[in-house]
């Protein structure tokens, strides 16, 4: 097999840059870089040399993890150097000129992890989710998956689903006996009874993990000049929206990613909406009703010194989905308190921090849950419902039929065992491993 390589840590400038390379040409590597090969899984400093001048490129770090006692499962060893561009680029030209190695392909690590049994594919889903964390929340469900919490639950359910399947499978041999269909389907009916009913609560999740993985969306909605740009740039910070007197400056959605109490939130400005004379401004009004159809939240915002303009329009757009609504201007007009209302002012900053509070509340309410294993990817909850479905025929099919319903187990097992690689997964492999960054 060919050995791989590639930097396994970030671009750019850095103290240090690690080097990865994985297969049967990993201690000739080091054989010929390094001096030799250390022992195993303790970092020994070397002068690193390209192979064929023997010039000193870097003086750097050096292990050695032998198979099957790594992270691929293969041979690796990695090369701690120094991270600047022309050491790396050094190290990578010298790599490059050893025969039987390659540049790996993004994901190809993980991939040969894969391979190996070293990883299943939720665990190699949750690594590249951990990769890409940017919250404390997602970063705590990127490593329960990567640490094996989905496959545990999955694994689990596919054993006991085969254990009745396999007894479904030995009584098709006895099919020819009266009685002996029907005993075994009774037989396993409690046991597929109770497996429908697990994954039915594990779907019933409102979505709360893929949610927490992607962000929970928050548009901004309401009649134009409420002063949505402002609040946007208020609550991002930063001037993320051009803020205008002049209705209708807000053509297109304009999207902010916010860390919210450790919570990823992606916040939408969107188009001020009413009976819009141009056709661009029509557009962003549909792009604005779209949005807020997908949302999981919809912050409406009404302008104080209008105040009869935005109650038309919220009961015009029928039902939304769930509604925080908010006052702004309050340091133009006295408000009187209102049930469900939160008033702010977006130039001063008034009621920024109680509009905050509600909107974490309810993100909080979406996202957490009590499990540790949660859905995080649409791939998952199909083949979940998939076998559900499988189940649901075995349950709903005559005990006549043993050969339909051992094929309603085989399927229902066959769904599960596709989530974690259990069974044939090549249709989904690519597009796993391709996510990943370069080196991983």
């Amino acid at each position: 097999m060919t050995s791989i390589y590639a930097s396994s840590s970030g671009h750019g400038r850095a103290g240090v840059a690690i080097i990865r390379v994985s297969g049967p040409h990993a201690g000739h590597v080091l054989r010929r870089m390094a001096g030799g090969i250390p022992q195993a899984r303790l970092a020994s400093l070397r002068a690193i040399r390209n192979p064929e001048s023997g010039e000193v490129l870097d003086r750097g770090l050096v292990l050695w993890f032998p198979a099957p006692r790594s992270f691929t499962g293969e041979d690796m060893a990695e090369l701690h150097v120094h991270g600047g561009r022309a050491v790396l680029e050094g190290v990578l030209a010298a790599l490059a000129a050893i025969p039987g190695l390659r540049f790996a392909e993004a994901g190809e690590f993980a991939r040969r992890a894969f391979e190996n049994g070293k990883l299943d594919l939720t665990a190699a889903e949750g690594l590249a989710d951990l990769i890409d964390a940017e919250t404390e929340a997602q970063r705590r469900q990127a490593l329960r998956q990567s640490e094996g919490a989905l496959r545990d639950v999955y694994d689990g359910w596919r054993v006991r689903l085969i254990a009745a399947s396999a007894a479904v499978e030995a009584a098709l041999d006895f099919a020819d006996e009266a009685d002996v269909p029907e005993r075994v389907w009774m037989g396993a009916r409690p046991l597929i009874e109770t497996l429908v009913a697990e994954i039915s609560r594990h779907l019933r999740d409102a979505r709360g993990g893929e949610i927490l993985r992607d962000g929970f969306r928050v548009v901004i909605a309401g009649p134009p000049n409420g002063g949505k740009s402002s609040l946007m740039n208020a609550l991002a910070r930063r001037d993320a929206a051009i803020v205008s007197s002049q209705a209708g400056t807000t053509r297109d959605v304009i999207e902010v990613r916010l860390d919210l109490g450790g919570y990823p939130v992606i916040l939408m400005d969107t188009a001020g909406i009413r009976e819009a004379a141009s056709a661009i401004e029509r557009e962003g009004i549909k792009r604005t009703l779209d949005r807020m159809r997908d949302a999981d939240l919809v912050l409406w915002l009404d302008d104080l010194t209008q105040p009869d303009e935005g109650e038309p329009l919220l009961a015009a757009l029928g039902e939304p989905p769930l509604i925080i609504r908010v006052v702004n201007k309050i340091d133009l007009v006295p408000f009187a308190d209102a049930a469900g209302v939160i008033p702010i002012s977006a130039l001063t900053g008034e009621g920024l921090d109680a509009l905050l509070a509600a909107l974490l509340a309810q993100v909080r309410t979406r996202i957490e849950t009590a499990e540790s294993a949660v859905i995080t990817r649409a791939r998952h909850r199909g083949e979940l419902e998939r076998a559900q479905r499988s189940l649901v025929d075995f349950l709903q099919g005559s005990p006549a039929d043993l050969e339909l319903r051992a094929e309603d187990l085989r399927n229902a097992a066959t769904s599960l065992g596709r989530i974690t690689g259990r069974v044939d997964v090549e249709d989904v492999l690519d597009k796993i491993f391709a996510d990943f960054c370069i080196g991983k």
